[in-house]
């Protein structure tokens, strides 16, 4: 039997799971909506006041330190990069009890899991790299996807907690494979984007208006989920300015998994690159990445 959130179909009915939670941005905050809307106690700990205080109204237990939701059954994490889960989970990890889980959200490396469970000395935490795919809308909607890599009992924990916003949530195997599965994704996301973009700069070029090709790409062979989120997002410079950030970091990373495997993505790389949005990573910006 499943329970009905905002008029759309939440988490299967099942005992509560108390929650931790770290990253309660623009994604994360929706999520612990979400969480906390069928049920689950959530203790969470966010640096911005505000969304502490709109968080703490909702029914979330608000902490000071981020080692303090190392106190529930599943921790999950939705942090930016990788950057950040070095910084802020460790020692979450270090503090959590015998059979706790950590649903790390973010989109970034397999290494930078294995250099995560390092801090798991005691090896009583697990760990399931969750990437997604989808909007803030989606997870008020229940419908992000959800990736989740890991042993097949944690996976199951993670399921019965991100159920509560994700459908589908789609198993991809060992820990880290789910990584790999949402990199390769946004690389190959970022190649039509870029494609599809160029597109666009070829109707303005022959005197077609950009909404009247996205109209007609919405309902013909060219048109792609790309199409869709450029028209979603009012035109191409708009669509530009939200997503380049994002791509960017995840195309980097995608170049990182690549030289550790010693594959040669340079085909799918450089067409992710070649287009308006600079997705491109130089040098630079991998130094300050990592």
């Amino acid at each position: 039997m499943r329970s009905r959130i905002n008029g759309d179909e939440g988490a299967a009915s099942a005992p509560s799971t108390r929650i931790g939670f770290i990253g309660a941005g623009r994604i994360g905050e929706p999520m612990v909506e979400r969480l906390l809307a069928v049920g689950h106690p959530v203790v969470l700990y966010a640096r911005r006041a505000e969304v502490r205080q709109r968080l703490a109204a909702a029914g979330a237990a608000v902490v000071d330190d981020p080692r303090d939701v190392a106190v529930a059954e599943v921790v999950v994490s939705c942090l930016y990069s990788d950057a950040q889960v070095l910084e802020v989970l460790p020692a979450v990890v270090r503090a959590m009890d015998t059979g706790t889980v950590l649903v790390s959200h973010t989109t970034g490396t397999p290494s930078t899991l294995a250099r995560l469970a390092e801090a798991n000395v005691a090896g009583r935490a697990a760990i399931v790299d969750a990437p997604f795919s989808g909007t803030a809308e989606a997870i008020t909607q229940g419908r992000l996807t959800v990736y989740l890599g890991g042993d097949t009992a944690h996976v199951e924990s993670a399921r019965r907690v991100v159920s509560a916003y994700a459908e589908p949530v789609i198993a991809t195997g060992a820990r880290g494979s789910a990584l790999r599965v949402k990199l390769l994704n946004n690389l190959l996301f970022a190649a039509i984007s870029q494609v599809t973009l160029r597109g666009l700069e070829a109707g303005r070029a022959m005197g077609v208006a950009e909404q009247t090709l996205l109209d007609a790409l919405a309902v013909s062979s060219g048109g792609s989920n790309a199409a869709r989120y450029i028209a979603g997002r009012g035109g191409s410079g708009s669509y530009i300015a939200g997503v380049t950030p994002f791509l960017r970091k995840d195309v980097a990373a995608c170049r990182d998994v690549a030289a550790e495997l010693g594959l040669d993505l340079s085909a799918l790389l450089d067409a992710a690159g070649d287009g308006p949005m600079d997705v491109a990573c130089t040098p630079v910006e991998k130094g300050v990445r990592r």
